[in-house]
């Protein structure tokens, strides 16, 4: 039988005080609300009656996970859903490798490190390789630009500081060129530089520094691809690759992990060093994803995301694997010998060994599940 669940707020400092309200048809609270949590992530479990989902999925692995899922990613569900709801820009931020993760959260753990500090870096053992699907117009950064571009920009901005850095991107090899320039932006030393930057800035990278002022992520912002996302499309994000969400209302899907490397644009704990040693020098376009029949794909092997249509016409599921539905417009029909109704904002979580579940209804909905199958 599908379980209802009851979804975490985040109230970051980033966040929207009226989005996600009028998304999911609550009242504000006053205060920010940056994302919506529906999963077993033990920093915010969803909960059924009460009781933390991840417990539940402790308690019986094979039977609400499925074999499969057992097999390929351990006795944790491996993704986690949420919505996003952007005011203001979020940290300019990268993910690490799963090789990363293990030996950053291992050294952490080894050196008594308490999970909940501040200082921590690696809060699990994961990899969080992501994708956003827009809900509504969303912008962000994302990927190196290809240095000559990054440096005809700079030039525009006719600040003299900015002088050694063009050269080195006009001259050096790519990789060599962003790595010197990303270090010495990011350095104390690029104060003075950020000083006259600011007040020349035009557009999104003027909106970037009215959030951030003095931040030297604001000059990091500059070596990215400004990227937009009409309703519908949506965006991949692997490890390596430097990125800021800027502003919109999106699903984001991803690893079931919260390892987070920043480096400004921020007031949560920043950890420059390690990021510069996990962040790929690479330009690389925005890695948009087309979605195939509703499906989003991607090289994720955690996460498959399917956009519903939802008609009276009953749609069966897939049995054996572990799925996560959050209704976001309208009524949604879970349907085994029982019926579960979902309305707008509510989730629910389909064990694997549930019976054949159909799916029936007038409205939109959101299914998760591991990207094996759809």
């Amino acid at each position: 039988m599908p379980l209802p669940l009851s979804t975490v707020i985040r109230p970051y400092d980033w966040g929207s005080r009226t989005a996600l309200p009028e998304l999911l048809g609550a009242e504000p609270t006053g205060l920010p609300q940056a994302e919506l949590w529906a999963g077993a992530h033990p920093a915010a479990p969803s909960s059924v009656d009460g009781t933390p989902l991840n417990v539940l999925i402790g308690r019986d692995p094979a039977g609400m996970l499925g074999a499969s899922s057992v097999a390929r990613f351990g006795p944790t569900l491996p993704y986690l859903l949420k919505v996003l709801a952007v005011e203001k820009p979020l940290s300019l931020q990268v993910h690490p490798t799963m090789a990363q993760a293990e030996a950053g959260f291992a050294a952490e753990e080894a050196c008594g490190i308490p999970i909940d500090d501040r200082t921590r870096t690696y809060k699990d053992p994961f990899h969080k390789p992501e994708m956003v699907c827009a809900l509504t117009d969303f912008h962000g950064l994302c990927g190196f630009r290809a240095p000559l571009e990054t440096a005809a920009l700079l030039e525009s901005l006719a600040v003299p500081g900015l002088r050694p850095w063009i050269a080195a991107l006009r001259t050096e090899p790519p990789a060599e060129a962003l790595r010197t320039v990303l270090t010495q932006m990011l350095d104390e030393s690029s104060r003075p530089v950020l000083a006259a930057v600011e007040p020349a800035l035009t557009g999104v990278y003027a909106g970037i520094a009215r959030a951030h002022p003095g931040d030297p992520g604001i000059l990091a912002a500059l070596l990215l691809n400004h990227v937009e996302l009409k309703p519908g499309e949506a965006l991949f994000l692997d490890a390596g690759v430097p990125h800021s969400y800027l502003g919109g209302l999106a699903i984001e899907v991803m690893a079931n992990s919260d390892n987070v490397l920043r480096c400004g644009l921020t007031g949560k704990h920043m950890d420059v060093p390690e990021l510069m040693r996990v962040v790929e020098f690479v330009p690389s376009a925005p890695a948009r994803v087309e979605p195939t029949k509703n499906s989003y794909r991607t090289t994720a092997a955690e996460f498959t995301l399917v956009h519903h249509d939802l008609t009276d016409d009953p749609e069966e599921l897939p049995t054996g694997l572990p799925q996560t539905l959050l209704c976001l417009e309208g009524e949604a029909r879970l349907t085994t010998d029982r019926t579960l109704t979902l309305t707008r904002g509510e989730a629910a979580f389909v064990p694997a060994a549930a019976p054949a579940t159909r799916l029936a209804g007038k409205g939109t909905l959101y299914r998760v599940l591991p990207g094996i199958g759809s």
